[in-house]
């Protein structure tokens, strides 16, 4: 059976365009009137398969993930040179952190230097410190350390974002950091990521652990963090302990424990 996230309505798809998301987000719709699947952020290259009245229909290339989009939101494909590697980057007017912000840019929201200084790099959308900021070809190596930096950041079923992420989103962007391919939602991921390895095999950091409709990332043998709904927010939480609460609560035991490959 086709699954609807990566197989378009054929009689919608009419053209084959590369764009890119022009805004800082953009929810990525079931139907041009219908829920959030997942989220693209700002440089996120995408197909433009069709479009209906004020919606495009897309895919988007990190994952081949397909949805509607509003059509203003995409523009012409850029090269980006830079992508944002801090949870939020704020950019400014001005090559000055006192002058007016202009835009907050998630994680993983890729910019195009127009010109650069030491301190700087300036875009489109204004001035972005370097700090914030990494060459798209650097890759991160430590996907735990990635999910870490969005601890504190509020659950939101379908989102991508520093503002708001959910359990799929979390590991997706820890992942496709680190040069691993990875797809948009819990199932997929349980089904095409890794290794998996007997139920009892002592976690190592990197790991990745499943329920019915959930995932989480291991920091080490004892913790995991997750975006989760029982904290409304991504946080850290003893293994033995979230084990036992997402049972409890009617998530079920845990159906897979799957081993990260190397970056490819």
């Amino acid at each position: 059976m086709n699954d609807p996230r990566s197989t378009p309505d054929p009689a919608a798809v009419t053209l084959n365009e590369a764009a890119c998301v022009c805004v800082p987000v953009t929810d990525l719709l079931r139907r041009p009137d219908g829920p959030r699947d997942r989220q693209l952020t700002l440089g996120a290259p995408v197909t433009v398969l069709g479009r209906t009245g004020d919606h495009a229909l897309v895919r988007a290339e990190a994952d081949g993930y397909c949805g509607y989009v509003c059509a203003s939101d995409t523009g012409p494909a850029l090269v980006p040179t830079h992508r944002v590697i801090t949870r939020l980057a704020h950019t400014y007017s001005d090559a000055d952190i006192k002058s007016p912000e202009r835009a907050c840019l998630s994680f993983g929201a890729k910019v195009t230097a127009i010109s650069e200084t030491a301190v700087f790099i300036k875009t489109a959308w204004g001035f972005v410190p370097r700090q914030h900021v990494h060459r798209t070809e650097v890759l991160a190596r430590d996907p735990a350390a990635v999910a870490a930096l969005f601890e504190g950041t509020p659950y939101l079923w379908g989102g991508n974002t520093g503002t708001g992420i959910d359990c799929s989103g979390l590991v997706q962007a820890a992942c496709l950091s680190c040069g691993i391919a990875c797809p948009g939602d819990s199932d997929q991921q349980e089904t095409q990521l890794g290794e998996r390895l007997p139920a009892d095999t002592v976690p190592q950091r990197n790991d990745l652990l499943f329920w019915k409709g959930h995932v989480a990332l291991v920091i080490d043998e004892n913790t995991l963090i997750h975006a989760n709904a029982g904290h409304m927010l991504v946080s850290y939480e003893p293994i033995e302990e979230a084990v036992t609460r997402i049972e409890t609560q009617g998530g079920g035991p845990v159906t897979a424990h799957k081993r990260l490959s190397a970056a490819g």
